[in-house]
């Protein structure tokens, strides 16, 4: 059972008061606590809470979207490596991705596994790709900084059009 914490509308906010990983002190101004006229207390909060995710954490969505592009990128992979050595084993392995979707990762390579001996043979090679580039090839880093720059180019961008829709700037121009 959940509970619950009743504050005064004066202490809610969507924001945590100090964000996780910075320092009050590392902010280039000098932040001032307001005075408390209750006896509430704001609890400090390390994370946002993302409700509606039911039993997985945005994290753990985002990481099984990941695990079926791997499996999207060793199958890319494989195919390219099988049209210049193996044409036949290409043709094979093109036949069934247009038969069966690569949506679901596991399912795809669990299909491949039991249409015949020599697709089992692809799709171990499926999964040790998979497994080598995301542990070896992916770049982890590179990911963290392109998701953060789109996110805040994004919001920009859309910020930007909201408010050139909605202050009629041209309107006024060509009325001059």
């Amino acid at each position: 059972m959940e509970s619950s914490t009743i504050l005064p509308s004066s202490h809610l906010s969507i924001f945590c008061h100090k964000p996780y990983g910075i320092t009050i002190g590392a902010f280039p101004f000098n932040f001032k606590q307001p005075k408390r006229t209750s006896n509430f207390t704001v609890t400090n909060c390390q994370k946002m809470h993302v409700s509606g995710f039911g039993e997985a954490s945005p994290e753990t969505k985002a990481a099984k979207n990941l695990h079926n592009f791997f499996t999207y990128v060793a199958v890319r992979v494989i195919t390219a490596q099988l049209e210049s050595y193996n044409p036949e084993a290409h043709k094979e392995l093109m036949e069934f991705v247009e038969k069966h979707s690569l949506n679901d990762g596991d399912k795809f390579c669990a299909a491949l596994m039991r249409e015949s001996s020599r697709h089992k043979t692809l799709a171990m090679r499926i999964l040790e790709v998979r497994s080598a580039y995301c542990k070896r090839d992916f770049e982890w880093d590179n990911l963290e900084r392109l998701a953060k720059k789109m996110a805040d180019e994004s919001n920009t961008r859309l910020m930007r059009d909201y408010v050139l829709e909605t202050s009629h700037v041209d309107d006024e121009k060509s009325d001059g």
